[in-house]
């Protein structure tokens, strides 16, 4: 049996992945990224080999991803995080045309062929008022835990509107709002619908099908995945494994060499 293996080293948690020869998840983990990268994508890996029956050197190849995949330096090679996000949601969700891949700093948009290949995307590389950090702002403003937002915003009976278009003064406007007397549940409320906003934005320049999977960390806010239903005006493909789908992604390209490397030199002449 083959094993492979995906570390996506993203700005703000690194995730790990471990899979067979069968495409099948054998264990994953989960750890803060820090300040100190390396030691990140090592805590995820060896976290996920403890996790597994496998031994270490059962393990016959590693693909880093992410910001910060050429600090991997265990691993064999790196791809990019658009390419894992697409190959992780297609293997997921093999209907997948429409990745959304919202992490802790950027936001992705990506079409993707049926054959799961890239055909277009767009990042919002400039601004990261439709991100996790957008959350992150309004988290500190409200002091509410990141992983409470979503549910905390599911309550509001009547949103406000957040018109900031810049992270640095969301934190500004949403003080100012409670200062108005406007109620945290409406307050969060409004964030996720101008995140939503901004993220379908992104969405539309490449593309937006019927079958869109959502990725990333934020794909865990139970409150970001309605205000995108609620704005797109259809159900998104998102479990419980969306927030590794980068990292099964490289994991997958990581088994594709294993697989390749165990064709015949001849076998592989005659396919050529």
């Amino acid at each position: 049996m083959a094993y492979a293996a995906g570390v996506d080293v993203g700005s703000t948690q690194t995730k790990a992945v471990i899979i067979n020869e069968d495409r099948e998840i054998i264990s994953h983990s989960l750890v803060d990224t820090g300040a100190n990268v390396i030691l990140a994508a090592e805590s995820a890996y060896s976290t996920a080999l403890d996790e597994s029956d496998i031994r270490e050197e059962e393990v016959e190849y590693i693909i880093g991803t992410g910001y910060g995949r050429y600090r991997v330096t265990f691993g064999n090679t790196q791809v990019t995080e658009i390419s894992c996000h697409a190959r992780g949601a297609a293997h997921m969700f093999p209907k997948t045309r429409t990745v959304l891949d919202m992490g802790g700093q950027d936001t992705k948009a990506i079409s993707v062929s049926p054959e799961g290949e890239i055909l277009d995307f767009c990042m919002n590389d400039k601004c990261a008022a439709g991100t996790g950090r957008f959350l992150g702002a309004a988290s500190s403003a409200l002091d509410i835990p990141l992983d409470k937002l979503g549910e905390t915003a599911l309550k509001s009976e009547s949103d406000v509107r957040i018109s900031t278009t810049c992270t640095v003064f969301a934190e500004s406007e949403v003080l100012s709002w409670l200062g108005k007397g406007k109620k945290i549940e409406d307050i969060l409320w409004g964030v996720h619908k101008s995140i939503a906003s901004r993220s379908i934005g992104l969405m539309r320049r490449v593309g937006v099908d019927e079958q869109v999977t959502f990725t990333g960390g934020v794909a865990k806010n139970i409150g970001m995945i309605k205000a995108l239903e609620e704005n797109l005006g259809l159900k998104l493909n998102v479990n419980e494994e969306s927030h590794y789908m980068g990292a099964l992604g490289a994991a997958l390209f990581a088994l594709d060499h294993i697989m390749a490397s165990r064709i015949p030199s001849s076998s592989k002449e005659l396919q050529s």
